[in-house]
């Protein structure tokens, strides 16, 4: 069974076309390694084991007839709880929300069911998507597989529990500010946010995109064919492409890449977090590539004029809410939206505006290199408990410095695993392309992948 679940989808159809192994038999060994790890780390929210068994079987006998549905037929993918899928209610992590079932599928999940992917769960995230922690007042507390005590991210926190601990190869998360870099970082994941409406979403909002969380950056480019295919219901959506996603060798004699190791504000990068991605440059280096420092693009007025809109924004969705209703909402949430009623329109609309800033900023930057890595996630970890890595409402942004600003100028940007601290978590790296660059962020991160031979051994149950 271990083997089996360290196959890669690539690998996993092979054997469903030569009918050696089957999407039920697959299936089997993921719930399996459901049953047994998911009491530890509680990654899933409205899990049908029985729905999947129906669908692989399915699948299973489109194969064996030889007409697969697409590109995923067979293949069990998780789908943040944000994310909607007919039938099913849309908590959005809250306790706060009066339960109905979606009317209809979102995008990605319409894209996924169309290729015949086994869709099994949907996974945990905080209340409204505002933390980068498993921590809800909805879903029980998301755990790290690589140590249960500590936090596996978020807000996409579910998603990368369930990518670390083996429930199948594809998951997808949200990302705004970090939401799928960030836990992919911190659980060993290679998290892909593509540019702004390369993948279709809705709801679809300034910086809101979908992104795959994966093993291996094969797994991502993969889906991303099914994924970025149009729907209407986004208005920010790019044009349908033409890419070939598979296509994952470069050549980066040549390139120029910048290393961000100060932020500009926020969290200090860790002296292990800094060391894993100057190892990392190292690799780029040697692979031909020129390596020079870059400073930061964020400064203190940006990320203070974001949380100031954040918040009045958030207080206007949640202001009129019953008593009873807002008081179910997670406290530390609670505490940093309500200030959001003082927020004077002009401050608001102030804050908004550095979102332009960003913009502009990382234009300025990106005219002088072809790419830029930095570190995911300033620390190594913090405890499972916690709501962000300071734990204080009233500096709720501090972890996101090095990822929110590329939500903003709507470049696509990956984590991928730069090595391990010596407490034997995850280091993530990411790396950012030019707009519109994203298969230049992938084979970038495939070639550090090949170099570095990617994580071997991943977190097993007890």
């Amino acid at each position: 069974m271990t083997d089996l679940l360290d196959a890669t989808i690539v690998q996993l159809r092979a054997r469903f076309a030569d009918l050696s192994l089957t999407p039920s038999d697959y299936w089997q060994a993921v719930e399996a390694r459901i049953a047994a790890f998911e009491p530890s780390i509680s990654a899933l929210y409205a899990y049908d084991p029985e729905a999947a068994r129906a669908q692989a079987a399915a699948s299973t006998a489109r194969w064996r007839k030889g007409e697969p549905l697409g590109a995923l037929d067979g293949i069990p993918v998780t789908l943040k709880e944000l994310i909607a899928t007919e039938g099913t209610p849309v908590p959005l992590g809250t306790a706060a929300t009066v339960l109905k079932p979606a009317e209809a599928d979102a995008p990605v999940a319409a894209r996924l069911r169309e290729d015949g992917a086994v869709l099994f769960a949907k996974t945990t995230c905080p209340d409204y998507g505002m933390l980068s922690s498993g921590l809800s007042s909805f879903h029980p507390l998301s755990r790290n597989p690589w140590n249960t005590e500590m936090n596996p991210g978020g807000s996409s926190a579910g998603a990368a529990a369930a990518g670390a601990a083996g429930y199948g190869p594809l998951h997808i998360g949200t990302d705004i500010g970090g939401s799928v870099r960030l836990p992919a970082g911190w659980t060993g994941l290679f998290g892909f946010k593509p540019s702004n409406g390369r993948i279709p979403i809705d709801p679809y909002y300034v910086g809101r995109c979908a992104g795959p969380m994966t093993r291996t950056v094969e797994d991502a480019a993969f889906a991303m064919a099914t994924l970025s295919r149009p729907d209407q219901r986004d208005a920010t959506s790019l044009p349908p492409d033409t890419i070939d996603w598979m296509d994952l060798d470069i050549d980066i004699r040549g390139m120029r890449i910048g290393v961000m190791l100060d932020a500009g504000c926020g969290l200090e990068a860790e002296p292990e977090v800094k060391a894993a991605v100057l190892t990392g440059a190292r690799h780029f280096e040697a692979a031909g590539a020129e390596i020079f420092d870059v400073g930061p693009i964020l400064t203190r007025a940006m990320l203070d004029g974001l949380d100031h809109f954040w918040r009045a924004k958030f207080w206007g969705d949640i202001g009129d809410l019953p008593s009873e209703r807002r008081a179910a909402i997670l406290p530390y949430i609670y505490a940093w939206a309500e200030k959001g009623a003082a927020v004077t329109g002009v401050d608001a609309v102030a804050g908004f505006g550095q979102t332009m800033e960003m913009r502009r900023a990382a234009a300025r930057l990106f005219s002088t290199v072809d790419a830029v890595i930095s570190p995911t996630n300033p620390i190594v970890s913090y405890p499972a408990e916690w709501a962000s890595p300071t734990n204080d409402p009233e500096r709720p942004f501090e972890h996101i410095a090095f990822t929110v600003p590329w939500n903003m100028s709507e470049q696509p940007a990956a984590s991928i695993n730069a090595g391990f601290s010596i407490s034997g978590l995850p280091i993530g790296l990411q790396i950012v392309g030019p707009r519109f660059a994203d298969l230049k962020v992938l084979q970038l991160s495939k070639l550090l992948e090949t170099m570095t031979g990617g994580i071997r051994h991943w977190p097993r149950p007890g």
